[in-house]
């Protein structure tokens, strides 16, 4: 739908903004001709000023409606269209998308379809327990992941055969179920008002980087940085404490990427892959089968040991991302590459590479380049930890201990969450989405109680627990087949 542009003259507008305070025009205002798509706006504020009249007072006060030319101007119909006429035809009100705000905004929009927040939706639906909660979650509305994760395009397919690059897009189908929830941009412009300085304050950032999984924000709030951004009064742009924006959208970067991404893993590459047959001879056939489909290359800073590459390669096994003789799954391309959950080389050390840059503007190299090299270590300490509990659990599996659940395709299934079955695939999954989660995190975003009591700490204490538990449970199964027999 073609939309015009809506010129309001400036006394048109002055009689709308006295509208909001009660007020009446001067009686000796000079008498204006307003076109049809002016009458079409004036109607729309007459009518919202009583409907919803916040709406139209955040929407008078942005920047939307006060910019430097008046043919610049956005009004109603420019975002919603100019068919909803009445109380009665509602539905036919446009809801905006993210095309819409690029009319304008060419350069943020593209940046944002580029980018890890336009896969949030994508990233949701990968998950197979989201597929399994009650429709008060998943459909009536948006309730926890959906919440948060609406952000994302809809519509967004993975291509799980014989295709390893971009998703494809539905046509609209999907988005076309939902009213509410495509904006995405209005996530952190929100509605009316759209300011930037509101987007550009860490605390917009709060609604969804907080919480069980992700609690960036007590992070940031709890490390030095947040509290000197608090001690100094929430200064956003220009004072001495870096906020989320400065280091995630760096220059207005709408990409909002980094290096190690959400769960902090990577693509082995081809030589990582191959350096593991000289530790494992027997598995030379799937080994060099995968080396086969992986990227080469090497990550900046990363210590590539075959120990490290074989724990993520457990990591990645028991979330279905690689399957039992370690060769890539559907999952493992629509999450991993599709999603981009994980890095290669080449991406890992392009972000790498701008986030150092970034921290170098206030803190020396050498203490940049020792952090991050703390931090890979930490990664590293938590996969090896993680690691020995995944392969007491899988041990159970194959042993016969614990059995398949019906209806599912991997086990353990650390993507099924907290629908595991078993209190020691319990562990798992708090291992996984929790405490190594807040581990990492923990260390990058410099929150020390974070990184320790509440990540390594829980994390060493769930690991000892399973392995625990696998000998306490291997132990009832001889005994029981003891008896038996």
């Amino acid at each position: 739908m073609k939309r015009r542009r809506l010129l309001l003259p400036s006394v048109a507008a002055a009689l709308l903004f006295f509208g909001l305070n009660g007020l009446t025009l001067a009686a000796d205002s000079p008498a204006k001709t307003l076109d049809e798509d002016q009458m079409a706006q004036a109607d729309c504020v007459g009518c919202h000023i009583n409907v919803n009249p916040g709406i139209v007072k955040q929407h008078m006060e942005g920047p939307h409606a006060n910019t430097k030319k008046v043919e610049d101007e956005v009004r109603c119909h420019d975002c919603h269209g100019v068919d909803h006429k009445t109380m009665d035809d509602v539905e036919k009100a446009s809801m905006p998308t993210p095309e819409i705000c690029g009319e304008c905004h060419k350069k943020q929009a593209r940046q944002h379809r580029d980018g890890k927040h336009n896969l949030a939706w994508l990233a949701m639906k990968s998950q197979i327990a989201w597929h399994g909660q009650p429709g008060s979650i998943t459909e009536q509305g948006y309730r926890g992941c959906s919440g948060c994760h609406k952000i994302g395009e809809k519509g967004l397919l993975a291509v799980t055969q014989g295709n390893m690059g971009d998703v494809k897009r539905d046509g609209g189908k999907e988005a076309a179920t939902y009213r509410y929830g495509n904006a995405q941009c209005d996530a952190c412009h929100t509605r009316h008002s759209f300011k930037a300085s509101e987007a550009m304050d860490p605390r917009a950032c709060s609604n969804c980087h907080m919480g069980f999984d992700h609690p960036q924000w007590e992070m940031y709030t709890s490390a030095k940085h947040g509290i000197v951004w608090q001690i100094e009064g929430h200064v956003n742009e220009g004072g001495r404490a870096p906020t989320c924006q400065t280091c995630h959208l760096s220059e207005g970067d709408h990409e909002v990427r980094t290096a190690w991404g959400f769960l902090g893993l990577r693509i082995p590459t081809k030589e990582n892959v191959l350096a593991l047959i000289d530790v494992a001879p027997s598995l030379k056939e799937p080994l060099t089968k995968l080396a086969g489909l992986l990227p080469s290359g090497h990550y900046m800073d990363v210590d590539d040991d075959p120990q490290w590459t074989f724990d993520r390669a457990l990591i990645l096994q028991a979330a279905g991302i690689l399957d039992a003789s370690l060769q890539p799954t559907e999952r493992f391309i629509e999450i991993v590459v599709q999603g981009q959950a994980a890095r290669g080389p080449e991406a890992f050390n392009v972000e790498r590479k701008k986030m150092k840059a970034t921290c170098n503007k206030c803190h020396a190299q050498g203490f940049v380049n020792e952090h991050f090299k703390a931090s890979d270590e930490i990664i590293k300490a938590a996969d090896h930890e993680f690691a020995k509990a995944i392969t007491a659990v899988q041990a159970l599996y194959k042993d016969g201990i614990l059995e398949k659940p019906e209806g599912w395709k991997y086990a353990p299934d650390l993507l099924q969450y907290y629908e595991a079955k078993t209190s020691i695939e319990q562990e798992l999954y708090l291992i996984m989405l929790e405490y190594r989660q807040r581990t990492f995190q923990g260390a990058f975003h410099a929150s020390n109680d974070y990184m320790h009591w509440y990540g390594w700490a829980p994390l060493k204490t769930a690991v000892n627990t399973i392995l625990e538990e696998a000998k306490r449970m291997r132990a009832e199964h001889d005994s029981k087949k003891m008896a038996a027999k």
